[in-house]
């Protein structure tokens, strides 16, 4: 499905692979011009555009919506990282990392992207979440922890930006097929397909439909919601 996107200004974090990049090009395709930040950078489509951004650093982030020069409607943080361990043997650079990669920089781009937004009288923010922030995780307590504390950004995003036209939202998806997963030895996606409701698990469309839905106008009454696209593996 295409959704459009006209005059639409548009930032990706961890665009250029993955969930991010089908993302990106899915708001390209509608028309937006779009701002992929990414701690590696390399050749986009016509219509995206590469930044090298530490979007755990306030000031890198900064810096990258100050050199885009212009209002920034559309906001979807994606960036992430995994260290997992268990509880009891993770280091504090194990859970530092993963909290401030995750978090933090989600934090650091809403705060720069909102006085355009209100500025503009219309935003939309999507944070990528997962059903493991909801559920927890064994070996993933720093990622599930980072993942629901981004929940609770999102709801109060959606309080604070809202009445001057910011939405804000969030999307869990499960186990997704992505280069990486489809790597992964096939029992780990056995295990991902016993707990699902459907007998197929989601790619990186399917997560991109639902975030590029959440920025467009046609959900500008939704905010502060989280949709799972996991084929029922919460449920």
């Amino acid at each position: 499905m295409k959704w459009e996107f006209p005059g639409r200004v548009a930032v990706v974090t961890g665009g250029m692979r993955g969930i991010g990049r089908t993302i990106a090009e899915g708001l390209a395709a509608g028309g937006a011009e779009v701002h992929v930040f990414d701690r590696e950078t390399g050749d986009l489509p016509a219509g995206m555009t590469a930044h090298a951004v530490d979007v755990s650093e306030s000031a890198s982030v900064n810096a990258a919506f100050a050199a885009i020069g212009k209002p920034v409607h559309l906001l979807v943080n994606n960036a992430g990282i995994t260290r997992d361990r268990t509880l009891l043997k993770m280091s504090d650079d194990e859970w530092a990392s993963v909290l401030t990669v995750n978090l933090t920089s989600a934090f650091n781009t809403i705060r720069a992207a909102g006085p355009g937004m209100v500025q503009a009288g219309v935003g939309r923010i999507v944070n990528m979440i997962s059903i493991n922030g909801l559920r927890g995780k064994m070996g993933q307590g720093n990622y599930a922890a980072s993942k629901a504390g981004m929940v609770g950004l999102t709801k109060t995003a959606a309080k604070e930006l809202g009445p001057k036209g910011v939405t804000c939202n969030a999307v869990a998806p499960g186990m997704v097929l992505t280069e990486m997963t489809l790597k992964l030895d096939q029992q780990f996606r056995d295990r991902a397909l016993a707990e699902a409701a459907l007998a197929i698990l989601p790619d990186t469309s399917d997560i991109a439909n639902a975030v590029l839905f959440l920025l467009s106008d046609a959900a500008r009454c939704i905010t502060g919601e989280v949709i799972k696209v996991d084929s029922g593996q919460y449920i």
